[in-house]
């Protein structure tokens, strides 16, 4: 079976059971400050998920592109890959645990043929906050799943969320099918199961999480799902790891073409990160390589494919080529990657010289630093911890800056001083040390920027959704239709907008961008939304992204008690504020140009 195949089943079956099929969304979130990517089939309905009406209604069912870079340091492994599709279907304060499982058993083992004994769940165990979820236990074993293969477990393996401090949350109820041989054993923990690959996770959220910590009842119960693509496709063609399914395996075939030299670990990595940064750039925002949030990111992947793919002993640039089969295999259910191919193709050839040119300026510096003494020492002798930290900073340095590979440092340190197998080998664990340092810094810093979560759907935050709603319209007014959103950020403290143009706004645009805005804002004028079918919302000149797919049915926000003569009206999920007044003035007190033909300004009501 392929992914494709997949795709179409689990769409079919949800659809027969009432759900309405939603398209997948953009890589990048849509007003979210807790995250850089999407990283669940769930996290585009987080709004809906508190409450918000789903234009589609209260049944929904897709596939999702995510990007998750958490665990980037264990692809090469079987399973973990950094961009991956996931299959979802939700229940929006409608159906509850008895369907969800009873759909997610009759899926794997009627229409996916998946022996009964070959399955095991596991179930919330329990603790101060919630009880032991005896009913999804009760609901497996009414279906037939044995009671030896029914486990209960922590928060740690069977809670979900809150995502930030405070939101919903709740027991889930994972799915595991055993690949390996012979008869199973116990799961004992998620963590601890070779030969068992979860495939499923139903999660059923009837909590919400306080800010003084309780746990209290939510107003709507929700079922949120979701099935990874690659993985379930991998155990459903019997194969041992991800990089065997179909659409990956063409890669590495490609991969194995251009390479002098085999290392597994490596052209899997090569594999994962060139689909991901095609991904990325081929997303409906149109991400380019940058030094900055997922362009950093971007960039990372794109330099760490080159660099596994040197180490592979590929000679030649080959990042456009892998990205033209991975447009080809996957385009079916992504068109935006046909119509940004030229913009993929032209940042991975840029970043390839780029990145090439970084490697000759890196090597310079290494050997300067090594003449300089810093790694001279005698060649029978160890030498001591100072110097071997030393060579490790400017081994961390150089990858740091300009991307140079430790391997390369220690061939040219090996090459000027000549280093015995123990001493590479200490640099190395030094190097590793900084590494770990440097992440786990970066991790503080990314936890104290994201420190709210998903769930903020504060008062404050709703307003500066709103005044982003103006924001667009104003900057349409002045500078052109060309104005779209490629990249928005609110928190409860400002609001980020990212929009094509090719230039700072002059003080006089910027001038008339904020007074438009407060104008409007003066003239308390209502806000409203309605739903309609797509054709008509966009007949009715509501302003949407080109590109980005949209559901059948789609909310339109809209200022002003006429919608035909709103001053502003944008297809959106909301939520909004219900009127301008309730909106302070605004400014604009920041704006950065953030790429080629890319402006960012950053807004905030004045105190």
């Amino acid at each position: 079976m392929t992914t494709h195949e997949l795709k179409e089943k689990y769409i079919k079956f949800f659809k027969d059971k009432g759900h309405i099929v939603i398209p997948s969304s953009s890589l990048v979130p849509e007003n979210d400050p807790t995250v850089l990517f999407t990283t669940a089939g769930m996290h585009p309905l987080i709004p809906f998920l508190l409450g918000e009406k789903h234009s589609s209604g209260e049944r929904l069912v897709n596939f999702q592109k995510c990007i998750r870079t958490d665990d980037i340091d264990e692809v090469g492994d079987d399973v973990h890959l950094t961009f991956f599709e996931m299959l979802g279907n939700w229940s929006l304060g409608d159906y509850w645990k008895k369907e969800s499982i009873s759909w997610s058993f009759e899926f794997l083992t009627k229409e996916l043929k998946i022996p009964v004994k070959k399955l095991a769940v596991s179930c919330f165990a329990g603790d101060s906050d919630a009880p032991r979820d005896n009913e999804t236990a009760g609901i497996w074993k009414s279906l037939g799943i044995d009671e030896k293969r029914i486990y209960f477990l922590g928060k740690k393996d069977n809670w979900w969320g809150p995502v930030g401090e405070t939101g919903p949350c709740g027991p889930d109820s994972e799915i595991f099918v055993w690949t390996g041989k012979g008869d199973p054993p116990d799961l004992v923990t998620a963590d601890n199961k070779e030969g068992w690959v979860e495939v499923w996770n139903n999660v059923f959220m009837q909590y919400e999480k306080t800010r003084d910590g309780k746990y209290i009842q939510l107003k709507q119960r929700n079922v949120d799902t979701g099935m990874g693509v690659e993985r379930t496709t991998a155990v459903l063609s019997k194969k041992s790891n991800v990089f065997d399914i179909k659409e990956l395996k063409v890669l590495a075939d490609k991969i194995r073409k251009l390479s002098k030299k085999k290392d597994e670990k490596s052209l899997r990595i090569v594999v994962d990160h060139a689909r991901a940064a095609t991904f990325i750039l081929g997303d409906q925002k149109c991400i380019a390589p940058s030094n900055s949030d997922q362009g950093y990111v971007l960039r990372r992947l794109i330099r760490r494919a080159i660099r596994y793919g040197k180490l592979l002993h590929i000679e030649k640039p080959f990042l456009v080529d892998l990205s033209k089969i991975i447009v080809k295999e996957c385009s079916t259910d992504y068109p935006e990657l046909v119509q940004n191919q030229g913009f993929i193709e032209k940042y991975l050839r840029l970043e390839e010289e780029k990145y090439d040119k970084a490697l000759v300026d890196g090597q310079v510096v290494a050997l300067k630093k090594i003449e300089k003494g810093m790694g001279s020492v005698d060649k029978k002798i160890i030498v001591g911890e100072l110097e071997v930290l030393e060579s490790a900073k400017i081994a961390f340095d150089l990858y740091q800056s300009n991307g140079y590979p430790l391997e390369m440092f220690l061939d040219d340190l090996n090459e000027k001083v000549g280093i015995s197998k123990e001493l590479s080998d200490k640099i190395c664990e030094d190097v590793s040390k900084l590494v770990t340092s440097h992440q786990t810094t970066s991790r503080a810093g990314a936890e104290k920027r994201f420190k709210g979560g998903l769930a903020d759907q504060s008062e404050l935050v709703v307003k500066y959704h709103t005044a982003t709603h103006l924001l667009v319209m104003a900057l349409r007014e002045v500078l052109g239709d060309h104005v779209k959103q490629i990249g928005s950020n609110i928190t409860s403290e400002r609001l980020r907008f990212d929009f094509p143009h090719s230039d700072k706004l002059s003080e006089e645009e910027l001038g008339k961008v904020v007074n438009l805005v407060n104008d409007v804002i003066k003239q308390n004028l209502s806000v409203s939304c309605s739903i309609m079918s797509k054709d008509d919302a966009i007949k009715s000149g509501a302003h949407y992204l080109p590109g980005e797919q949209y559901p059948d049915q789609v909310k339109v926000y809209y200022v002003g008690d006429d919608l035909n003569l709103a001053v502003s009206k944008e297809f959106c999920g909301g939520p909004h504020a219900k009127n301008t007044g309730e909106l302070k003035e605004i400014e604009v007190y920041k704006q950065e140009k953030i790429g080629e033909g890319k402006m960012r300004v950053y807004a905030r009501f004045r105190s």
